[in-house]
This record gives C-alpha cells, sequence and structure tokens, in this order.
C-alpha cells in the first residue's frame, strides 16, 4: 500500500476527522512537482481549491502529454486528481504558487502554499525529480549554500508573515532540505507560526552552513524520513535522526515516494538502513572531508560525466538501460584518474542497485581498464 491507496481508502476522513500525519505530508510535498503554471494562483492572485486545479490541469494536458514524462514523478498529476476527488483533500485551498527557473543563476525552485480545513498552512517546497541534472544539483550542496535556498527563505518570509494560520513546511528531495533552511533563515515571527518541518528523504547540508543558533532553536520541530537504501537523504550533515522506512522499490529507486509503503496513517518502519546505504554514506564522507571546494567540483563534474554517458535524462532510464548503458560509463570511466575511478565505482553502488552484478559480468571485459 502507498500513499495513492492511502488516499483511496481514507480519503472520505476530514483532517478534523482524522488528524493530520506523516503520510499526509508527503502527499502534500508531492503536490508541488505538478507543473502548474499558467493554473495556481501566484502571490496576490487569489485562491483556487485542489479539485478547481486538478479539473483545469486535465482540461489543459491530455494523456499522450503526461506520458512522455518518464521521471518519478509522472504520477503526480493523477496523484492530485485522486486527491481533488477525496474529501480529505479536495476543498484544501492553493495560493502563492511561485515557479522560477534562472540558468545562469543554476536557480530551480517551485513552492506553494495549501490551507487546510484544520486551520493550518502546509507549506510545499519542490524537490528534484530522478532527471540525472536535478541529482547533480543535490551534490552540489556541498559546497555551501545555494540560489534555491535564499529563495526559500525569502518564500517563507513573505508567505509566513502574512498568514494568520500556524505553518507546517516540507518537501521532498531538494524541497526537504529548502525546508530546512527556510525554516532556520527566516524571521523570528514566522518561526513561532511553525509547527513542524518535513524532510523527506532531503539532502542536508555542508556543515558551516549547520552553525546558527536557529538551527538548535528550530531542531525539535524538524522530521526527517528516509527509505532504508537512502542515498539522496544521508548526503552530507543532518541534525537530526531519521524515520527509517519500507519501500517497494530497491536501490537509488528508493527515493521515489510512490514506493513508500503505508499502513494505516504511518509508514512501515525499518529497524535500521541497509548495508548499500551505509556503504554509500561512508564512502561520500570520506570524499567530502578529504577535499577542497574546487575539488569536490571537480569530482562531482566527473561522477556525473559517468552517469550521463548512456545519453539518458533520467535514473530510471539509467537502470531500465541494463548492460548496454553500463558498458557506456564503464568506458566514460577509462577517462578519470585512478583515484577517482576507484571512488566513482563505489559511489555508483548507490545509484544503481545491480551495478556490481554487470560490473562483474564477464561480457564487459572489453573494457581495458576493467580487464586488469
Amino acid at each position: 500500500m502507498n500513499f495513492i491507496d492511502y488516499i483511496q481508502w481514507r480519503g472520505d476522513l476530514s483532517l478534523v476527522q482524522s488528524p493530520f500525519n506523516e503520510v499526509d505530508n508527503l502527499i502534500l510535498s508531492y503536490l508541488s512537482y505538478v507543473n502548474l503554471d499558467g493554473i495556481a494562483p501566484g502571490p496576490g492572485e487569489g485562491q483556487m481549491t485542489v479539485k478547481e486545479i486538478s479539473d483545469c490541469f486535465f482540461s489543459i494536458y491530455m494523456e499522450e502529454d503526461l506520458k512522455r514524462d518518464k521521471s518519478f514523478i509522472r504520477m503526480t498529476p493523477y496523484m492530485m486528481k485522486d486527491m481533488a476527488d477525496s474529501r480529505r483533500f479536495g476543498g484544501a485551498v492553493i495560493q502563492n504558487y511561485v515557479n522560477k527557473i534562472e540558468e545562469d543563476a543554476v536557480l530551480q525552485f517551485c513552492a506553494l502554499e495549501i490551507l487546510l480545513e484544520d486551520g493550518t498552512s502546509y507549506i510545499s517546497f519542490r524537490g528534484t525529480d530522478d532527471t540525472i541534472v536535478g541529482w547533480k544539483e543535490d551534490f552540489q550542496l556541498c559546497n555551501g549554500v545555494v540560489p534555491a535556498e535564499k529563495e526559500a527563505a525569502a518564500y517563507l518570509n513573505l508567505v509566513g508573515g502574512q498568514s494568520k494560520r500556524p505553518l507546517r513546511v516540507g518537501g521532498h528531495s531538494k524541497g526537504g532540505n529548502l525546508a530546512i533552511y527556510a525554516s532556520v533563515d527566516c524571521d523570528e515571527t514566522v518561526q513561532e507560526k511553525i509547527l513542524e518541518i518535513f524532510n523527506n528523504d532531503g539532502p542536508g547540508f555542508a556543515k558551516e552552513v549547520l552553525d546558527t543558533p536557529a538551527l538548535a532553536r528550530m531542531c525539535s520541530k524538524m522530521k526527517r524520513i528516509i527509505p532504508e537504501s537512502s542515498v539522496i537523504g544521508m548526503l552530507l550533515e543532518h541534525v537530526t535522526e531519521p524515520v527509517i522506512i519500507k519501500s517497494s522499490q530497491k536501490g537509488i529507486l528508493q527515493h521515489d515516494g510512490f514506493s513508500w509503503e503505508v499502513l494505516g496513517r504511518s509508514f512501515v518502519r525499518c529497524e535500521e538502513r541497509s548495508n548499500m546505504s551505509r556503504v554509500f554514506d561512508k564512502t561520500l564522507r570520506g570524499w567530502i572531508d578529504g577535499m577542497e571546494p574546487c575539488q569536490r567540483d571537480d569530482f562531482i563534474n566527473a561522477l556525473f560525466s559517468v552517469l550521463e554517458a548512456p545519453g539518458v535524462m533520467t535514473l530510471t532510464e539509467l537502470q531500465d538501460g541494463g548492460v548496454k548503458n553500463i558498458r557506456a560509463m564503464l568506458r566514460q570511466m577509462e577517462s578519470l584518474t585512478p583515484e577517482s575511478r576507484k571512488i566513482v565505482e563505489e559511489l555508483l553502488k548507490g545509484f544503481i542497485s545491480n551495478w556490481t552484478e554487470y560490473f562483474t559480468n564477464r561480457d564487459l571485459m572489453d573494457v581495458p581498464w576493467h580487464r586488469s
């Protein structure tokens, strides 16, 4: 059972009948993944219900349009439709939609505010999908504050400053990072309104970013949720211990919130992270701690040159390509230094669940450095 089943199963229960929970949080964090440009009202442009927005969206986008999306967020429009048809979410009000993409500034930022019938407001920050370039942005957080984080803090100050409601702030993937950063960096008057902050398998921060009194003040409100084979949710430094949950996927594809297993009003818990996640975390931390910022940039470029070698756009396509894609990646690794190649190989075990199997496949022995 995932959160789509949850909407269909509990959708007839209002938030007054069954109070807000962690699964509701993930659903609302995923709502910001839907492209609502030209539909959802921006700041000062009024309000629309989830039902009204869903009806408008599906009057514009046809089935063939939606099928072109191959990323893990391809199902979010259908999630929105289920929300619209439910008692629990259909009447929720959306406002303050913002979507900014500025390539020169390396900025991708999207957020919206959802007014719930229990009198609270959920501010949802969009994360990265499973595009390879989006994941590269997550890794670049290791060199400090990125433009999207500053944008998130400004947005929360604007929206939270105007709100008379208690606030919940959250996001998935990079959106979880933005939720934490914005909540720590915003004005104290806004911080006082925040009930909870949700980081759903989002990356952490460089060590220097965490050294702030506001972080300690807001720490008790933070909730961090990761799947058992988390990769992105283990990036960089965190100040809260995670809730570890089960996923129906394997490896890096557990980042997909649609795979997170739900039982009743909660996610299904795990006692500990998988061995793959722990190995990846140890390898990555050793790499980050041992390099200067300029060296990290060079290594990130090297790692992602390998991931981009097969010419695909998403990690889903990367895994689905099997041996053909692995061959292209192995050949690209020939151009790396021996030291970089060794670290990249270890990290790829976290990205691709069957990498080790392919790497030892005799069909790949024609790669010169692999033969040796």
